[in-house]
């Protein structure tokens, strides 16, 4: 397996010096895109404005989604993201780069980049190691709540890409495409709990479990692409044939699909609902547990089946 070198990447010395020359604008749009879970109790929006990277504008998951749906941030329609980004000030000339503050380096960044080439734009960048490593290199931050200047955006969601619980569910038996679960192994063998209330842990049948934190050094840096090409090959993961990634709720599964482009695999698909949907949607036989989480699993079978 041979990985590619790809734009996908920028460091912190890179981004400095576009700080630092004043070639952030138009041509050069940077966005924090922080999103914690909720049992961290962080509030992105107040860490930006008291810091984040200068000249940044704050995108925020929770806003640019699907308003209708009952699943959390799933992708918006195109003409919402379309607004949504250009009132950020990204035109479909501007290079995007992104960057999250969590402290493993990366954290949300990666679904942003990857929501940006689902809906056309490809010229989009993750922050190698974050607000952490920017600021580990002692680089300048400010603080406030800045306003962009509008731009006009087009977007074209490539449909293809997004898989549904429909698609999931026929590729269990079909096994069109490989299904890689991003969350932490205890979830997804169902030894540990889920950091949702009403859902208990496992994983869809066939999966294969690569937690996203595998593909980040200690560091908070992206492993080179060598070491994830021997992470996917360990695996058992072939990425000469369709790969479609997925965690609780789409945002670390983009871990997967950043590390998979990395390696010269692009177009990979992601399954938008993830493991809240499929918990909620699927028959009892089809959510796989290892641990305490299949108990429930059963009960919730011999309910359904009164």
């Amino acid at each position: 397996m041979t990985c590619l070198p790809t734009g996908a990447l920028v460091t912190a010395r890179w981004l400095g010096d576009a700080v630092r020359s004043g070639r952030v604008g138009a041509s050069l749009r940077v966005l924090d895109a922080s999103w914690h879970l909720p049992a961290l109790q962080r509030r992105a929006r107040r860490e930006f404005e008291k810091k984040h990277i200068p000249g940044a504008a704050f995108f925020d998951l929770e806003r640019c989604c699907d308003r209708t749906s009952p699943l959390e941030h799933m992708l918006p329609p195109e003409r919402h993201f379309a607004d949504y980004v250009g009132s950020l000030g990204v035109a479909n000339h501007t290079h995007v780069v992104v960057y999250d503050a969590s402290d493993l380096g990366s954290f949300s960044a990666p679904r942003v980049w990857w929501m940006f080439q689902v809906f056309g734009h490809a010229h989009v960048s993750v922050l190698d190691g974050g607000l952490r490593h920017w600021l580990r290199e002692g680089l300048p931050v400010t603080g406030g709540a800045p306003k962009s200047e509008p731009l006009e955006f087009r977007a074209t969601l490539q449909r293809s890409r997004v898989k549904s619980y429909g698609d999931i569910l026929d590729n269990v038996v079909a096994k069109d495409f490989q299904v890689v679960d991003a969350r932490p192994a205890g979830q997804f063998l169902g030894t540990a709990p889920e950091p949702r209330h009403d859902t208990e842990p496992g994983h869809i049948p066939g999966s294969i479990n690569m937690p996203f934190s595998s593909f980040l050094q200690p560091s908070g840096l992206h492993k080179r692409p060598k070491e994830l090409a021997v992470l996917f090959q360990d695996a058992g993961v072939d990425l000469s044939r369709p790969l479609c990634v997925s965690c609780d709720s789409a945002v670390t599964a983009c871990h997967v699909a950043l590390a998979a482009h990395l390696c010269g695999h692009s177009g990979t698909l992601v399954y938008d609902g993830g493991w809240s949907e499929w918990y909620a949607r699927a028959p009892p036989e089809y959510v796989i547990s290892e641990g305490w989480g299949k108990r429930v699993l059963l009960r919730r079978g011999d309910q359904e089946g009164r």
